[in-house]
């Protein structure tokens, strides 16, 4: 019977695991992965962070790269396994937890590898669960490469041909930028092409160093300003959205209705040559395998800064988790200390 079993192995849980090292709890930390930092690495090849690297610095060691740097998925990726390798936190990799149930005065998660039991439970698998497309994309003839941005890695992937990228995020207009620069390939943009765009850089200090010294992302979501910055659309960041869109080879076509066979409708559009669609449309979270979990509409878990409805259950690393910082991978110590404080002051050996 462990104190406490962490699930996830990326930012929040490794950060989650510096404190409860401090505390000298008995401790393990599961992923389903095969190594740490494959969250990042199994992303696209050319995504890089739009947060310099003095600012994603975890608990007890700073990211290993020169100030204004912005780093690669893989360089990313290296930090967390150095880093866990520096605090020797115990880790037990291509675990997958399937579920959890709460028994009395302790936990009973059912893994790939068998049963585990621990008093208290930190579930550290973040936002991004289940890759969402729409229901009529089903509906589309086979013949047409379909893949979301979760799996997608390069151009290569793609067939010769007509694309259409979907999604007006940091994402979507990330992948839209790189298909549509590869050899003049025609690409329909399907999305809003009315976003906010901030550069990376604002006289000469960078959008983040402008962030922090304006408390941008210290607003709590339980102000009135936290409230209405949550529920607005994020800005798009360090991406000329602007000069995208006008390539000759680049077509916004506005949002996509519905698709039958080798037939795709947007808004301004119907479209009957498309060999390749790229979903950058988001993701759902998945919180079906924790029994007797509260739940908010849009699917997240109930909490007050982590701490669940489930007496010794805790989350860490979710969207507005406390605060805009939350979803950032410099601000997750602060969520990581504030429950490491609580767990302190109300959780016995």
């Amino acid at each position: 019977m462990l104190d406490f079993i962490v699930v996830g192995a990326a930012q929040a849980g490794l950060a989650m695991a510096y404190y409860l090292r401090k505390q000298g709890k008995d401790f393990l930390v599961l992923d389903k992965e095969s190594e740490i930092g494959a969250s990042w690495l199994n992303r696209w090849d050319s995504l890089t962070l739009f947060t310099p690297s003095e600012f994603n610095n975890m608990p007890g060691m700073e990211f290993p790269a020169e100030k204004g740097h912005y780093p690669s998925k893989v360089e990313v990726a290296k930090y967390f396994k150095d880093y866990a390798e520096k605090f020797e936190f115990p880790i037990q990799l291509n675990t997958l937890v399937e579920n959890i149930a709460h028994h009395d005065d302790h936990f009973v998660l059912r893994t790939s590898e068998g049963i585990m039991k621990a008093r208290n439970v930190v579930i550290a698998t973040g936002p991004f669960h289940i890759p969402y497309t729409p229901p009529f994309s089903k509906k589309i003839d086979e013949d047409i490469f379909q893949i979301h941005s979760n799996y997608y890695k390069n151009p290569d992937q793609l067939k010769e041909g007509k694309a259409m990228v979907v999604g007006a995020g940091d994402s979507g207009f990330q992948i839209l930028d790189e298909v549509s620069e590869e050899n003049g390939r025609m690409v329909y943009f399907s999305g809003t092409t009315d976003v906010k765009v901030l550069p990376q850089e604002i006289l000469g200090k960078t959008l983040w160093w402008w962030f922090t010294k304006s408390g941008f992302l210290s607003f709590s979501r339980d102000t009135w300003l936290g409230r209405k910055i949550s529920k607005s659309r994020q800005p798009v960041i360090g991406t000329d959205v602007k000069a995208i869109l006008e390539r000759d080879n680049v077509e916004p076509v506005g949002k996509t209705k519905n698709a039958e066979g080798e037939l795709v409708v947007t808004e301004k559009k119907k479209i009957k040559d498309l060999k390749n669609i790229i979903w950058a449309t988001g993701y759902r979270p998945n919180f079906s395998w924790i029994e007797g979990l509260e739940l908010t509409k849009d699917g997240y878990p109930e909490h007050y800064r982590g701490v669940s409805n489930i007496e010794g259950l805790y989350f860490i690393g979710l969207p507005w988790l406390h605060t805009r910082g939350s979803a950032t991978l410099g601000g997750i110590k602060k969520d990581a200390e504030y429950l490491a404080d609580y767990i302190e002051k109300n959780v016995s050996n």
